[in-house]
């Protein structure tokens, strides 16, 4: 069902009044908003049928009404208002990310932190290869009577090798044919292209090297997985101690428990292939102990075949607007610092930005 304009009116301001209140939001409070031209028994009756409709709950019988899940999705999705930075915000993002870095692993704990001050939420972090790396070059070399060394050459002169004790004799001729082979149908492209076709293929072409095809296509699967590892960070799991609601201290344990690097791990996968800002709500979670707990994601790019990831963990009544507004400002900002020929390196964290 399409919601009327005055329904999606009084959603929006039930959460936003919800995210800055942290208490149910009765038909009084939203009828005396400066914008609201609606009388508080029509915006009762409104209130009432979005209930109806499953884009609000109440807690309590006599206790006003608060967002559900859905109604999140559609506020995130449609309803809320796009989120300035103040001049204070941008400075303060500015100066924390202005100085040059020269490790990634340093800069994704940094940015953790960084984000986690920015917001005052639990914040990850995440470098990653794009998962497009491939083989540039296969050589083979015989190395005496038994055994091949196998040179790969990946992206950035990078090499890897391995010696491969042979399971047939072999000459140079063999050999070089092997490798012409293998340039001319297994460089250039991706993991997901190693396929049981692709080997039947080569095989077939080998000729009395084919049994080397096996023992390399492994070797290569095994080498670009290496190269998609992921590094992450969590930071400020603590912050969400001072919410209101994580006063249940076994409620707060569980949450915190489910914010680490392990848990968390699958999200840089959940934005391969998204663009912009994704949001993940409640119910959306994967983890049981999410299902109340809201994450927001960004990408932005390193460079060299890396692509880096910031994110924020907290409950469904977070800012949604100021936290994408925020998380899009860092994003850029790492872009366009890893776009210059030095690589920045972060500064201890920055005093946290007042909230408005």
């Amino acid at each position: 069902m399409e919601l009327s304009e005055r329904k999606k009116k009084v959603l929006r301001s039930v959460v936003d009044l919800y995210i800055r209140t942290a208490e149910p939001v009765g038909s009084k409070a939203i009828a005396e908003l400066p914008d609201m031209k609606y009388s508080s028994a029509t915006i009762r009756n409104e209130m009432a049928e979005l209930t109806t409709l499953g884009y609000l709950e109440q807690p309590h019988t006599s206790a006003g009404r608060i967002p559900s899940p859905a109604g999140y999705r559609l506020y995130v999705d449609e309803l809320m208002l796009d989120y300035r930075l103040s001049v204070d915000e941008t400075k303060s993002i500015n100066t924390a990310i202005e100085e040059k870095m020269q490790r990634v692993d340093k800069m994704v704990e940094k940015v953790a932190k960084l984000v986690s001050q920015a917001t005052n939420l639990p914040a990850i972090s995440a470098a990653s290869h794009r998962g497009d790396a491939c083989i540039k070059r296969f050589d083979l070399i015989l190395a005496g009577k038994g055994s091949v060394i196998l040179v790969m050459m990946l992206p950035n002169d990078q090499a890897v090798n391995k010696v491969i004790k042979l399971p047939v004799d072999v000459t140079d001729t063999d050999l070089k044919l092997l490798g012409a082979v293998l340039n001319a149908a297994m460089t250039e492209i991706p993991l997901e292209g190693f396929t049981a076709e692709l080997m039947d293929k080569v095989m077939r072409s080998a000729g009395a090297a084919a049994p080397l095809v096996p023992v390399i296509l492994d070797f290569a699967q095994e080498t670009l997985r290496g190269q998609e590892s992921t590094n992450m960070a969590v930071a400020g799991q603590s912050r969400l101690l001072g919410l209101p609601e994580y006063r249940d201290v076994d409620k707060a344990q569980r949450v915190m428990a489910s914010i680490d690097e392990d848990a968390l791990s699958n999200l840089p996968a959940v934005m391969q292939g998204a663009n912009g800002t994704k949001v993940i709500v409640g119910p959306e979670n994967v983890a049981d102990e999410l299902k109340d707990t809201s994450v927001v994601m960004t990408k932005f790019d390193i460079g060299d075949g890396m692509q880096g990831m910031i994110g924020v963990v907290g409950p469904t009544r977070m800012d949604y607007a100021k936290v994408t507004a925020r998380l899009s400002y860092f994003a850029e900002s790492l872009s366009k610092m890893f776009s210059k020929p030095e690589q920045p390196q972060l500064p201890e964290p920055v005093p946290e930005a007042k909230e408005e």
